[in-house]
């Protein structure tokens, strides 16, 4: 489609999202909110893709909702309200999700960021939670996004709107790394090669893990966390990786 402003492409393992709207900066248009939710979920049923990487095209990764189609509209007709569930695709997606950034990302662009499982971005990017300067209220990132941040940041940052930069996302949480523009693509590559070496079922149970609730007494999460351990090592593909690692071979998972 000449007007596709969302591309999905299959690489060995590797599933490539790709916003493509850089006339607006990528802002999350009604088109690119619903191209971008198909993508994800193809992404997230496709037995060959092993990871997702979520990147762009231009020089802004996403600067946040169209703000165009949200001049004059009511509260239920809101763009944001089709944007939860990106989030949530993003954010419980059984393939680990790599967000790649080489420009800048605001308000709900920095939203996926943070319900991606990695983020690596340029030392060109930089970032702002803007909503409080054009009088409305980052509530919705911020269940992905506070997870991230420490909260000293989180209030400096969601108060002020100041622009910071990739080094202080990396410092305060929200990326795992800032590199420079011609190290990008390469690093992003070490995190791939990393994760599909990873076993697909264990990913997915481990995403799980660390997303879920703990507990209240440490020794019902030991009984509730054996119970899980003990599962995956029984199961096919942990005893195919148990063999792997004494046979001193690749397991068969891996690209």
């Amino acid at each position: 489609m000449a007007d596709e402003l969302v591309h999905y492409d299959l690489d060995g393992g590797v599933a490539t999202i790709t916003l493509d709207s850089p006339h607006n900066r990528n802002a999350l248009s009604a088109q690119l909110r619903g191209e971008l939710t198909d993508a994800l979920t193809r992404a997230a049923g496709d037995e060959r893709a092993r990871v997702i990487v979520l990147t762009h095209t231009g020089t802004v990764f996403c600067a946040g909702m169209d703000l165009k189609e949200a001049k004059g509209t009511g509260s239920d007709d809101q763009g944001v309200n089709g944007f939860p569930a990106i989030l949530e695709q993003l954010w419980t997606s059984p393939k680990p999700v790599v967000a790649k950034l080489a420009g800048p990302a605001r308000a709900g662009g920095v939203g996926m960021v943070a319900a991606a499982d990695i983020a690596v971005a340029s030392t060109d990017a930089t970032f702002a939670f803007t909503e409080v300067r054009i009088g409305v209220v980052p509530a919705l990132i911020s269940v992905t996004v506070l997870p991230r941040l420490s909260p000293r940041a989180a209030h400096e940052l969601f108060l002020t709107g100041d622009t910071f930069d990739a080094t202080r996302a990396a410092e305060v949480g929200l990326l795992n790394a800032a590199v420079a523009p011609d190290e990008l693509d390469t690093k992003v590559a070490s995190y791939v090669d990393s994760l599909v070496r990873g076993g697909p079922t264990a990913l997915t149970a481990t995403k799980e893990l660390l997303q879920g609730e703990r507990g209240r007494t440490m020794g019902a999460e030991l009984e509730k966390m054996q119970a899980l351990s003990a599962h995956h090592f029984a199961s096919e593909e942990g005893q195919e990786g148990i063999a792997a690692f004494g046979e001193k071979r690749p397991p068969r998972w891996v690209p």
